[in-house]
């Protein structure tokens, strides 16, 4: 039988352990930020401290033989990088506003997602696990290192640019504003309401499909709600600077987009189709995302 009160333990002490070393991480951020940014523009300046921050996280998972010691990484980095940027650019207009309450209402909902379903540092995902076991050691560090760790993060600081990059400009930004704002407010609910309704009927049917709420209208509405997200992002920042002002901005929407398309979706559904014989009609009479 497993025993309950150690492994409650064995959370506990993991989740203080993740917690202390993130907040070293985000003083190395800072550190990187502070001398980085007298030498370099802002974007150079801010994906440096991003680099070094991931890179401590990155050499945890190598001390505690856990990539998922990453994983949160995603949902707190961009609250504090943004805060931290908009304080020193003294940018507290409309926009600037709404955009920090969507990246911290979507950051809050998906870190408490995390602790949620947090087993502690015994426990790996089963993505990284798939990797390390499929792979020889060489090479899954490669994939570690690159694909786990530094592709995510690139990602995440390509969907922050929009964010980052509209705090240097004035203007309310009229009623795209509200409409991106919206955007991202839908999605953090589609992925919070998707989320319980997974959670609830798995507790109360192991082992079989969801396809129940949202889950019925699509197999991943928790990935489609990370996709508008950083959409909403992006049409606040078109609702301040436009849509001619660096136009590449669009490559961060894009960039998450692709990565749950073709690299996350494929994954899980791989898993499924193994693990689950109904998953495969599910996955032909259900769509993707709507």
């Amino acid at each position: 039988m497993k025993d309950i009160g150690n492994e409650k333990n064995n959370r506990s002490r993991s989740f203080a352990i993740i917690t202390v070393h993130y907040i070293v991480a985000a003083i190395l951020g800072y550190a990187t930020w502070a001398f980085a940014q007298s030498q370099w523009p802002p974007y150079r300046a801010i994906f440096s401290a991003d680099v070094v921050a991931t890179i401590y996280i990155w050499i945890l998972g190598l001390v505690y033989k856990n990539v998922s010691f990453y994983d949160p990484y995603w949902s707190v980095a961009p609250p504090i990088f943004l805060t931290a940027w908009a304080v020193k650019m003294s940018a507290f207009t409309l926009p600037t506003i709404l955009v920090l309450l969507a990246v911290w209402i979507w950051a809050i909902r998906l870190t408490y997602n995390w602790i949620y379903t947090f087993h502690g540092l015994a426990y790996e995902d089963w993505r990284y696990t798939k990797f390390r076991v499929e792979c020889s050691p060489f090479v899954f560090q490669l994939i570690n290192f690159f694909g786990l760790n530094m592709v995510p993060t690139l990602v995440v600081f390509m969907a922050m640019l929009p964010a980052i990059d509209m705090m240097g400009v004035a203007g309310n930004g009229g009623v795209l504003v509200w409409i991106g704002f919206a955007v991202s407010v839908v999605a953090v609910c589609l992925q919070l309401i998707s989320d319980r309704q997974a959670h609830a009927f798995r507790a109360e049917h192991p082992g079989k499909v969801c396809n129940v709420g949202l889950w019925r209208r699509g197999r991943h509405p928790n990935y489609l709600g990370e996709i508008l997200m950083w959409w909403g992002v992006w049409l606040m920042y078109v609702s301040v600077c436009g849509i001619e002002h660096y136009w590449w901005m669009v490559a961060g929407p894009i960039s998450v987009t692709l990565l749950f398309r073709f690299i996350s979706v494929p994954l899980m559904e791989n898993r499924q189709l193994l693990r689950k014989p109904d998953y495969a009609e599910y996955k032909r009479n259900t769509r993707m995302f709507i």
